[in-house]
């Protein structure tokens, strides 16, 4: 579960991460860029801390800064499962910071993230030196960029893959009939994207942001197998555009 613009507020969001446990998400994604979703997901996870893999990153250019946010994340949350470099800022000076903290069993992953297909040529750079755990991009049916270079690179390097904005970009504007959605063995046209994406081998989790009690039910669905084929994916994929 993503926390961008759901988190950043002063509600109580435990009944949300209550129903998201309750059907197996478990993975929770935040940014010190988001306002104060960390601190609001760690009063969420506050008692049940082993029971959620967080993850969350370091974005700014200045190296003393980085360490606190580092220090501020790890003092919410106890540890983090997955740390990333946001959008690759500064990536020399944080991924020694992260690398340091992951030695000292502080972290367990270490990630990197770009929300920018232009970005990617760069992010393929930094993958193949060995120091990243898992990558985070966007990827749904209308934004398929990562499929050419960066979803290839994970696999051959077995690097771990987290998409964001999966229900973004236009995906939702012009949902194909209920007849032709049932075709696909969902209920919604978001189920089906959420579906297709997941669908891909190289996905090990597809982050959705929501702050609407019923809505990780009905996304968590989407988890569910049997998967679609390549076949039915190509079709989801013409549907969509």
């Amino acid at each position: 579960m993503g926390t961008w613009q759901t988190f950043d507020t002063a509600a109580n969001r435990t009944p949300i991460v209550d129903e998201a446990l309750s059907v197996g998400m478990n993975l929770f994604d935040s940014s010190p860029m988001y306002g104060r979703a960390e601190e609001t997901l760690a009063q969420a996870v506050n008692g049940r801390r082993d029971r959620a893999i967080i993850a969350t990153k370091i974005w700014t250019s200045s190296p003393t800064e980085g360490r606190e946010q580092a220090n501020h994340a790890l003092r919410v949350f106890g540890r983090v499962d997955i740390y990333q470099v946001h959008n690759l800022v500064n990536c020399p000076a944080q991924l020694r910071m992260l690398e340091q903290l992951k030695g000292e069993g502080r972290v367990n992953a270490i990630g990197a993230t770009h929300y920018d297909p232009g970005g990617f040529d760069d992010l393929c750079d930094l993958m193949r030196t060995g120091r990243l755990d898992m990558i985070q991009v966007p990827y749904n049916p209308r934004r398929r960029e990562a499929e050419l270079r960066v979803l290839p690179l994970a696999a051959e390097l077995g690097l771990g893959v987290l998409t964001h904005s999966p229900l973004r970009f236009g995906v939702l504007d012009r949902p194909p009939s209920p007849d032709v959605i049932e075709s696909f063995g969902v209920r919604t046209w978001p189920q089906a994207v959420l579906k297709w994406i997941a669908s891909d081998p190289r996905v090990s989790a597809v982050l959705t942001a929501t702050k609407t009690p019923g809505r990780p039910t009905e996304n968590a669905q989407a988890g569910d197998p049997p998967w679609f084929d390549p076949d039915q994916r190509e079709r989801l994929g013409h549907q969509s555009r």
